[in-house]
């Protein structure tokens, strides 16, 4: 086995709203919502933020370490688009609070949704180049949608979490493809964030951006790869979600592109190549950086691993950069990721009301870039502060002259 993602767990909340719900509530146009393909999505209370996510996806993956694997972890990169500071990097908390050896590089990347797959590979070349066979590094990728775009179309698919992903050499869940990596980047305005709690979203041309992206990027790879088939190459796909429809979407034209594909030939390969990947992104919702790896994971539990399978990805970044790589699942991978309980939390998830959504919502800029003072209290949440009382996940506590002070509920 080569180098690659060793483990890896996310974080899918405590909370969660029923998108159908929300949708019918707002008054929107239902026969759109069909396009969505999703169920329900992972809401942050106020007391969460980028940090507590990317804190609680770690943890199950770092108390699996003796004292000396947890030594040997030399990075911690963390990939977010909901950044706390523009010069203190999310990774120095996530540091502090996973008790981690001080001889390691820390930092944050950014990138839009491709911001994960970003410090991936970057975690991957460092290992890759160190001379210790043992290194180990920590990749994160954490977003919080804080003040969600409450009545707009894209309201139901902001989710919010994270995925942890320990990277080293004898890769047990995704063994890396080195060198089989095709990208595409432009500059585009369809999807960004110029200030605290503020998203502009161009809808149709963040889709358009997507689709070129994932057809320049497969191409770049095929080009790069001699032989690759989108269809033979690859026992499964998974793709950044901004939506599970937009998955479907994009999947059905890259087949049409590459292989001149049917109606019937599309849809039989949808449903048992991608459709394994989208179980959980329908569940959760898009949480940007993170987005890519959640439908790995919901590969790995929902795909057929008896003996080791390559799978192609596809990351997409609004502004805007992609990238379409591979690498190859191991049958270990599927009892790993079990054993961390993963429907269980998602079936633990506490469902909110749409006033209860709205009401947490409105308050969610409490914690939002930029607040210079607060004082977080679980009891003033009733119920929903319940949800934390006692499950040992990291929560804000205060930001006091800007610094964030977090503890364990």
């Amino acid at each position: 086995m080569g180098v690659g993602i060793r483990a890896l767990h996310p974080y899918v909340g405590r909370i969660c709203v029923d998108i159908r719900t929300l949708y019918e509530t707002r008054g929107h146009d239902m026969s759109r919502f069909g396009n969505l393909m999703m169920s329900r999505k992972s809401v942050n209370m106020p007391f969460e933020d980028a940090v507590t996510n990317a804190v609680n996806a770690a943890l199950p993956l770092v108390r699996r370490l003796s004292p000396a694997e947890r030594d040997r972890i030399e990075a911690v990169v963390v990939a977010t688009e909901s950044g706390v500071d523009l010069g203190k990097s999310l990774s120095t908390y996530v540091h502090h609070y996973l008790e981690l050896s001080p001889r390691c590089r820390s930092f944050e990347v950014k990138q839009a949704c491709y911001g994960g797959t970003a410090a991936l590979h970057t975690a991957v070349g460092m290992v890759h180049a160190s001379p210790y066979d043992d290194a180990l590094a920590l990749v994160i990728a954490a977003d919080s949608a804080g003040v969600p775009a409450l009545g707009e179309q894209w309201e139901g698919a902001e989710g919010a979490g994270a995925v942890a992903m320990l990277v080293g050499r004898e890769a047990t869940t995704l063994e890396i493809d080195l060198g089989a990596h095709g990208f595409h980047t432009f500059e585009v305005m369809d999807t960004f964030r110029p200030g605290p709690g503020i998203d502009v979203v161009n809808q149709d041309v963040s889709m358009l951006a997507y689709l070129e992206c994932l057809q320049r990027a497969f191409t770049a790879y095929r080009d790069r790869v001699d032989g690759a088939d989108i269809v033979d190459s690859f026992a499964y796909l998974a793709f950044h979600t901004p939506f599970v429809g937009m998955v479907r979407g994009a999947h059905r034209r890259l087949l049409r592109q590459q292989r001149q594909a049917g109606q019937h030939e599309v849809d039989s390969d949808y449903e048992q190549r991608v459709r394994p990947s989208q179980e959980y992104g329908a569940e959760v919702g898009n949480i940007f950086s993170a987005s890519l790896y959640l439908a790995l994971c919901s590969l790995i539990r929902h795909g057929s691993f008896p003996e080791p399978r390559r799978v192609g990805l596809f990351s997409y970044g609004s502004g805007c950069a992609s990238e379409f790589f591979s690498g190859v699942i191991h049958p270990r991978a599927v009892e790993d990721l079990a054993a961390l309980g993963v429907e269980e939390a998602l079936a633990a998830r506490r469902p909110l009301t749409v006033a209860e959504y709205d009401s947490v919502a409105k308050d969610g800029d409490r914690a939002q870039f930029g607040v210079r003072e607060a004082v977080f209290d679980l009891d003033e949440y009733g119920d929903l502060g319940k949800e934390f009382t006692g499950r040992g996940l990291l929560v804000l506590d205060r930001i006091e002259g800007y610094h964030r002070t977090y503890r364990w509920s």
